[in-house]
């Protein structure tokens, strides 16, 4: 009786040419997978470790450097400053919620009503983006100037008061707000524009059968179906405008009386002015656990979307 024995796979080795294109393929993209990765470990991966580092010792980066525990953090808690640093950032995060979150949606959505001059306006819109921030900021710095600034004198025309907008502790922070607002406003509004051309027109065209205005339609259609993008760049704009530092640095320096004050100038101070890199350290690993959380959040939200 025969006995069947099964037969080895065969393999089959591609030619000699093909397996030479594959292998120079996948060094071409392995070669530019490392450029990224060599990037982030030297700009992103490396300062993070390094900030963990400094937070825990004590250096001037001329001596050797001292290992003294917690004490920078110890050092940070018994600032004055330090409560008002968190409190400014958080009622900075939460009006650039308010102001700049609101704004560039309505923006999106007048844009995508228009029937003429769309391409114009979105360059309109966009263009403070491509400013470079500085400037943007000096640009406000004279606008808010208490004499001939350009919004004290709108305000004189209109026979009111001129206020002092960076010199005042009530006015001091909306008025960086602005900023970062106006600075930021074209990439959240293209963002929306792009999320409200993806909506089936015929949702619209329903709604309007019903008899449905703009703001209904706005409620009961425009914001269901881009509820997952809302929520993506908020979670985005909380993360940016708790790292605020320009605004400050630029226009009030932290004042008046530590009104505008940030985490992350408070740890530029510690670091640059105070010669204390410790403490700045110890500041920023706090701010980037905080950070990090907001980050886990819209991974997880990102990851539901796509699964």
């Amino acid at each position: 009786m025969a006995v069947l024995t099964a037969k080895p796979p065969v393999r089959r080795s591609l030619p000699e040419g093909a397996a030479r294109r594959a292998v120079g393929r996948n060094l071409t993209a392995y070669g530019f997978l490392c450029g990224a990765l060599i990037c982030f470990a030297f700009f992103s991966w490396y300062p993070m470790i390094r900030e963990i580092i400094l937070s825990f010792q004590s250096t001037n980066f001329v001596d050797p450097a001292k290992w003294v525990g917690f004490d920078n953090f110890r050092t940070v808690f018994a600032d004055s400053a330090f409560r008002s640093a968190w409190l400014n950032t958080a009622a900075f995060s939460g009006l650039a919620l308010v102001v700049g979150y609101v704004v560039p949606f309505v923006l999106a959505v007048v844009l995508n009503e228009l029937r003429h001059a769309k391409a114009y306006l979105r360059f309109v819109v966009y263009l403070p983006v491509m400013l470079p921030p500085a400037v943007g900021v000096l640009l406000f710095k004279w606008f808010y100037d208490p004499g001939a600034g350009l919004f004290n004198q709108i305000l004189d025309g209109f026979g009111l008061p001129p206020l002092s907008w960076l010199d005042s502790t009530s006015t001091a922070l909306i008025s960086l707000v602005i900023v970062s607002t106006w600075m930021n406003l074209g990439t959240g509004t293209l963002i929306y524009l792009a999320a409200l051309q993806s909506i089936p027109g015929e949702l619209y065209e329903s709604a309007e059968l019903d008899g449905a205005g703009l703001f209904r339609r706005v409620w009961h259609v425009t914001v269901p179906q881009t509820k997952l993008i809302l929520l993506v760049m908020m979670l985005l704009q909380i993360v940016a405008t708790m790292q605020v530092f320009i605004e400050p640095y630029l226009l009030t320096g932290g004042g008046p009386e530590n009104a505008t004050v940030t985490v992350a100038y408070l740890m530029y101070q510690y670091a640059f002015n105070f010669g204390d890199f410790g403490g700045g350290g110890a500041l920023g690993l706090m701010l980037m656990v905080v950070l990090m959380v907001f980050s886990a959040i819209y991974l997880r939200v990102s990851r539901d979307n796509q699964s």
